[in-house]
């Protein structure tokens, strides 16, 4: 490892295996691989991981509805979410769910570690129960009136209207998702992660944070200030990670503590797939300006990622030495940035699988390629207000900016060049110095933006760059200077292209597949790094558009579906 080389750990937000990743979901994490091949190209050594929530009874009543298993209804979400994640583009290190048995193995040992340090403890709890359907109700399946914003239809375990987390019997009028009838409340014994004994540590914490987005910042700091509370993590269901004690075959590891625990289990089974089964200690136990780690999500998981998976790896030794097993060693790092994106939504309404309110991420990468959606949700990305998505803002921007700025300047470039030097471009052009001092300002720029969690800012600074290179292009005017002066001509195209290359350098993290594209026509190979690249001759070929125009109508509503 260099000395300024880094161990980043990137954690995406595991979707849950209940329907179809649409728009939102992929917004929401798509930050995470500009990180991940930013950091990549920089020369840091990168872990990227998430996998698929696959537990829970939202998939256990999906599969009682098809008459089919719950795991057969978290294969075919696994699998469909593997290759709308391939189709964009994403480059997980490890990409997983929670069925497998490394994950519980981690999820139990986990369990029994703070059980055992006397941060879960047991209680007797009164849960919701439908007399009609005969079936103890999950919290997100008991509706009511939200006691702190008086929102209708806030869910018994978060109300997203506020952010608040709640427990079913905080709702006012309470009632059945199902059915719609009153539920009557009934005891059963559970165990609880005792927050309130970690809330000092935390709040200590969460006052050094730095490098969050603001709504992150703001809520946790608000909910932490106002006391935290004991929180169930386990459930009267069959479908999920078993308790590793005796007596308890009845009950489950609750979702939201297991998922959050797939960070872990993901870094180890990447590990062992390897061949190198201690080699996730290099990201989870590296001490200070040695590692960065990074978690990338929706607001309406800012809570899991700010307050329970940082109360679970102090209580498993985050941040000091100790313990014996999976978690021992240096004690497991906690949560550096947490970037959490607001909502995108549609039409000004919010996308939602549980709504039917959809545009399937699948269907718009087969239609229009990975470059325009990844293009279009990073420009236009909810990262810190919730931002809408129209069809005819997708096509304005892909035909207007992606095209008309980017594509335009590159394919005129390698066009004219192809066409007048069909056996390469030799002359040793020096860059333009003002565009070489621009392009350097702008590999440092796009850098400083990638690391903030401003991605939005860093393609902007991208485009920049691309309108100077047209303007220089219009001012120079090759195609008159070729007639007249063909070694100057030449000498413009090279700058022209070296211009190319450190466009396609720049917006490798976001727009992988383009910049692939244009490295392949410019006849290159190397130079593969975050830095302005170096003056080379070079022979374009196959010289072809970099993005498809968005010419056919897109529908005016979302597609219905799971």
């Amino acid at each position: 490892m260099t000395a300024t080389q880094r161990r980043v750990f990137i954690g995406g937000a595991w979707p849950y295996a209940n329907g179809s990743l649409h728009l939102g979901h992929v917004a929401a994490l798509l930050g995470g691989d500009v990180l991940a091949r930013y950091h990549r190209l920089r020369g840091d050594r990168v872990l990227y991981v998430s996998g698929s929530d696959c537990h829970g009874t939202p998939i256990a009543l999906e599969a009682e509805r098809r008459g089919v298993s719950p795991g057969e209804v978290a294969d075919a979400y696994h699998a469909e979410f593997r290759a709308t994640f391939e189709a964009l583009r994403f480059s997980y290190d490890a990409y997983t769910r929670t069925t497998t048995d490394n994950h519980r193995a981690v999820v139990q040992e986990a369990f029994t570690r703070l059980l055992e340090a006397g941060l879960i403890g047991r209680r007797t709890q009164r849960l919701a129960y439908c007399e009609r359907d005969r079936r103890f109700l999950p919290d997100r399946y008991v509706e009511g009136t939200c006691p702190h914003c008086g929102t209708a239809g806030a869910r018994g375990d978060q109300c997203d209207a506020c952010g608040r987390v709640l427990d079913p019997p905080d709702l006012r009028e309470p009632r059945c998702k199902f059915c719609g009838e009153t539920p009557v409340w009934r005891d059963s014994e559970h165990f609880f992660l005792l927050l309130p004994r970690l809330q000092e540590r935390l709040f200590a914490w969460l006052e050094g944070a730095q490098g969050w987005r603001r709504n992150a910042t703001t809520y946790v700091r608000n909910i932490v200030s106002e006391g935290l509370r004991e929180r169930a993590i386990t459930r009267d269901t069959s479908w999920g990670v078993p308790l590793p004690l005796e007596g308890y075959g009845d009950k489950r590891i609750y979702v939201w503590f297991e998922a959050v625990c797939g960070y872990l289990s993901a870094s180890v089974e990447w590990a062992g797939l390897r061949g190198e089964p201690e080699a996730w200690r290099d990201f989870w136990e590296a001490p200070g300006d040695a590692a960065l780690h990074y978690y990338i999500h929706g607001k309406d998981n800012i809570p899991f990622h700010a307050i329970i998976w940082p109360a679970i790896l102090m209580g498993l030794g985050g941040g000091a030495a100790g313990g014996t097993g999976t978690f021992r060693g240096a004690g497991l790092r906690l949560p550096d940035r947490l970037y959490s994106s607001e909502y995108l939504t549609f039409g000004q309404r919010q996308f939602s699988k549980s709504r039917g309110l959809v545009i399937r991420a699948a269907d718009a990468a087969a239609d229009h390629g990975s470059d325009a959606v990844r293009y279009t949700l990073l420009s236009n990305g909810p990262e810190n207000a919730d931002s809408d998505f129209t069809w005819e803002d997708f096509q304005a921007r892909v035909n207007g900016e992606l095209i008309a700025k980017l594509g335009n300047f590159v394919n005129r470039s390698l066009s004219f060049a192809a066409k007048h030097w069909p056996d390469g471009l030799k002359a040793p052009a020096a860059p333009e110095p003002g565009l070489e001092a621009e392009a350097a300002e702008a590999f440092a720029a796009v850098g400083r933006f990638i690391e903030a969690g401003e991605f939005r800012e860093g393609l902007r600074a991208v485009l920049r760059l691309a309108e100077s290179g047209n303007r220089y292009i219009d001012a120079q005017a090759p195609w008159k200077a070729v007639k007249e002066d063909r070694a100057k001509a030449e000498a413009i195209l090279v700058r022209a292209l070296w211009l190319s290359l450190a466009l396609a350098k720049l917006v490798r993290p976001f727009l992988p597949e383009f910049a692939g594209k244009v490295v392949a026509q410019l006849g290159l190979t190397g130079q593969e790094d975050w830095s302005v690249p170096v003056p080379g001759p070079a022979a374009p070929r196959d010289v072809a558009p970099l993005v498809r125009k968005v010419e056919i109508p897109a529908p005016t509503e979302p597609a219905a579906g799971a």
